[in-house]
């Protein structure tokens, strides 16, 4: 997952882009041997992918392999433009929560049958999931990596305080230990925000969505009904409402950092926040500053069951790809790559596929992030797999906004909700997902 995702409405490209596959599928696009790949990331995945597709080249004489790094924040814009212009390449990263929408809108093809099998069968549960389309249930992407979100503490602290330290996900706190433990932490001293919610990531950020989502689906609702497709009765119902005001309720007593006091405020010199809801990427910054005193923690059971998120940016092969094949072949090669997967080791990547989690002594048995890892395989749950989900995340994203500053739950929830559905009206119910009304 990227907490900086930009929202992006694929689907406003829709039409174009449906008819400019149309043509391009006709068109002969790169030769055979000539791979063009589109990717994002930061300098060390820049650095190891560059040299992993010389790596492939050297492997495969004859084959070229183009890169096409493309800027984070306007990489839908990027993929859009290429669609347009019939000039869509062989290979895509996307982020995991729009293969929905990528596929509904015909960009990719089913990747199973061109990746190694081993590669495949190696793939955590959580793993396949952000990678399959609920419609023909078929894998249309694949990552060594996957994510989630962890509460962090420091231990010394914790015991000081003598706040149970969870240890498992079966041992989470519940929704009153975690609050009892926030109005503990609220009132010790060198305390000035018992937590850290990361607001400071933005507040158009597909963060909130991937990092708060979980909460509501702890407490027994979602963003959108997942049978009927339909937001409202779902997102403004009650428990999605009770939800929203418990975590207005966290700002409104001062217990969660501002958005303007910046993302390190757990490890900050004095460490004026006491917890931190943070991706699993969050565990080096902390470590780094902490040492040992870092604990890692489960997100707490808010209702009958812990939830967790998961998601990152994986790998796809584009319908129009000119050889299919090759494109397997060669992110068959990459995922498999010593070195490429040693970058990803060094730089705390949590595992999707379970080969590099047994050699990431971080996330292993007795690992500092082991329970994160625990966490991914029992409670993980996708963001809804829709196509129309940008319009679903940037609509709970600004209600979520305005309920920290304050607006009303309820009126907020239902304004959201109202514009997901119709959003999801005005495509005919994005068939096959829905039937027109």
């Amino acid at each position: 997952m990227s907490a900086t995702l930009g929202n992006r409405l694929l689907k406003s490209l829709g039409a174009a882009s449906a008819l400019s596959i149309a043509v391009g599928a006709g068109l002969s696009g790169a030769q055979a041997a000539e791979l063009k790949v589109m990717f994002q990331g930061d300098p060390y995945e820049i650095t190891i992918i560059t040299d992993v597709a010389k790596r492939f080249e050297a492997a495969n004489p004859g084959t070229t392999v183009q890169l096409i790094n493309t800027p984070h924040d306007a990489y839908n814009e990027k993929i859009g433009a290429a669609v347009s212009a019939g000039s869509l390449p062989d290979i895509l990263q996307l982020d995991a929560p729009f293969l929905a929408n990528y596929v509904w809108s015909g960009f990719l093809q089913p990747v199973g049958n061109l990746l190694d099998k081993a590669l495949v069968d190696d793939m955590t549960a959580s793993n396949v999931a952000q990678g399959t389309y609920p419609i023909d249930k078929a894998l249309y992407a694949i990552g060594l990596t996957d994510s989630t979100v962890a509460l962090y503490g420091s231990r010394k602290q914790l015991e000081e305080l003598k706040i149970r330290i969870p240890t498992s996900v079966e041992d989470a706190w519940t929704r009153d230990e975690f609050e009892a433990a926030l109005k503990t932490l609220s009132t010790a001293p060198g305390v000035k925000w018992p937590l850290d919610l990361f607001r400071s990531y933005g507040s158009k950020t597909e963060w909130i969505t991937y990092a708060y989502e979980p909460i509501l689906v702890s407490m027994g609702c979602d963003v959108i009904d997942r049978t009927s497709w339909k937001a409202t009765g779902t997102l403004d119902g009650k428990a999605c409402v009770d939800a929203a005001t418990e975590m207005q309720n966290w700002v409104k007593q001062g217990w969660v950092v501002p958005q303007s006091a910046g993302q390190n405020q757990f490890y900050a010199e004095g460490r004026p926040a006491a917890l931190a809801w943070g991706g699993h990427w969050f565990y080096a910054e902390a470590n780094a500053k902490m040492g040992d005193d870092v604990v890692v923690m489960p997100l707490p059971k808010f209702g009958e069951k812990g939830v967790s998120p998961n998601g990152t940016w994986i790998w796809s092969v584009a319908k129009t790809a000119s050889d299919p094949a090759a494109a397997g072949k060669f992110l068959s090669f990459m995922l498999q790559d010593p070195a490429y997967r040693d970058a990803y080791k060094a730089h705390a990547g949590f595992p999707g596929l379970k080969s590099f989690a047994a050699a990431s002594p971080l996330y292993a048995d007795k690992g500092a992030m082991a329970v994160a890892f625990e966490q991914a395989g029992k409670t993980a749950v996708a963001r809804p797999p829709h196509p129309a989900y940008p319009t679903i995340t940037l609509a709970f994203q600004n209600a979520m906004t305005n309920i920290f500053d304050g607006a009303d739950p309820q009126a907020e929830l239902s304004k959201a909700a109202k514009k997901i559905d119709d959003d999801i009206l005005d495509n005919d119910g994005y068939q096959p997902f829905g039937k027109a009304e």
